[in-house]
């Protein structure tokens, strides 16, 4: 199997903590850049990080390398890799700018940041539901005036605890859906050490990431026309976003109502049956099993379940008819796995199987 040079941009925040574990071992990529901001650059890894969050230790190839400045270092970081992921934690527009200069340097640049979500030529990408949007990076470089360069981002994090639920059933005519979200700490990037305000309590308000849930999935269940993603118009979608104690695995309660009602056991069906091209081209971060529905009254759990297929799988539990919308079921996705690194792995592995890395 090819090996591709990757580089972390965004290396010792949370998600960057976790691209290092995921990438530690990877059978495509190894990892040969790592960069941060101003602060970090020049330290070795092991410095740089002022906290490492997640269980597993930080990984020992990785804690001598030396942290390189993502802005000042970028052609550096762009001749010694073939892409990169980013992960940065910055104002928007500042991230916009960083990402687009990696690109224009040909690097192309799989992203985990929010900036880009909306720019028409730049997909955002499921691997399971949406792939064919990857087709507009060609009209994308033709705006950049690249060969190689370009910007692919995944979806937010939330959305994976109910969108891929909700995809498989499209056929069925989805009129409106309501989807109330419980969102794990290591969303904002915190542990219960560095937030502990939300200890035996629950905070009904994550800045932007009501107005997230409701649009995104319109451009995730978009078409590609005249070299930009035009978003669907509809369903409908109504999103609550709450921060709950839970320190990784976000929660969707969500309620459907369809133009043609199918029964408990189509849905069931359409749901163990769905796959999509990373399970169909045998992708290295692929579950088997994208969707596991349990039958128990009590799951999925976030403590029991995120890890299902390795974090990478969408769980759904408590299916039943609803007295106001025609269905109700819960959901759950691991946020820093499938709903961000592993997200954007997975993504990245979906690019290279299709050559968006290849050099001419």
């Amino acid at each position: 199997m090819k090996k591709y040079s990757v580089g972390i941009i965004g290396a010792t925040g949370m998600v960057g903590q976790r691209f290092a574990l995921l990438l530690k071992d990877h059978p495509m990529f190894e990892v040969k850049a790592l960069a941060a901001s101003s602060s970090s650059a020049g330290k070795k890894y092991r410095d740089a990080v002022r906290r490492w969050h997640l269980e597993e230790p930080m990984p020992e190839k990785f804690a001598d390398m030396i942290v390189l400045d993502a802005a000042a270092d970028r052609e550096k970081i762009a001749a010694a890799v073939d892409f990169c992921f980013c992960a940065v934690n910055m104002p928007k527009e500042n991230i916009k700018a960083l990402e687009y200069s990696y690109a224009q340097l040909e690097c192309p640049i799989v992203s985990n940041n929010s900036a880009h979500r909306f720019t028409p030529d730049v997909p955002m990408v499921i691997p399971e539901i949406n792939a064919d949007h990857l087709e507009v990076i060609a009209a994308q470089r033709k705006r950049l005036g690249t060969k190689r360069g370009f910007i692919a981002v995944k979806s937010n994090c939330s959305l994976q605890s109910y969108v891929p639920l909700l995809h498989p059933l499209k056929k069925f005519g989805i009129k409106c859906a309501a989807v109330t979200t419980y969102q794990a700490i290591s969303g904002a990037g915190k542990t219960f050490d560095t937030m502990p305000e939300i200890v035996d309590n629950i905070i009904p308000y994550i800045g932007g990431e009501e107005e997230k849930s409701e649009r995104e999935p319109l451009k995730i269940w978009g078409s590609v026309k005249d070299g930009e993603i035009v978003s669907a118009e509809a369903p409908v979608i109504t999103a609550q976003c709450l921060r709950v104690p839970v320190s990784d695995g976000h929660t969707a309660a969500c309620f459907v109502s369809f133009e043609n009602k199918p029964t408990a056991e189509q849905i069931l069906e359409e749901w163990k049956n769905f796959k999509g091209q990373p399970q169909e081209l045998e992708l290295p971060s692929a579950p088997a099993q994208f969707i596991h529905y349990f039958e128990e009254n009590d799951r999925p759990q976030a403590k029991l379940d995120r890890m299902f297929e390795r974090g990478m799988a969408v769980c759904a539990g408590r299916l039943r008819e609803d007295s106001l919308f025609d269905y109700k079921f819960i959901g759950l996705s691991h946020n820093t796995l499938r709903g961000a690194a592993g997200g954007a792995v997975l993504l990245a592995e979906l690019l290279a199987a299709k050559g968006y890395f290849e050099r001419t």
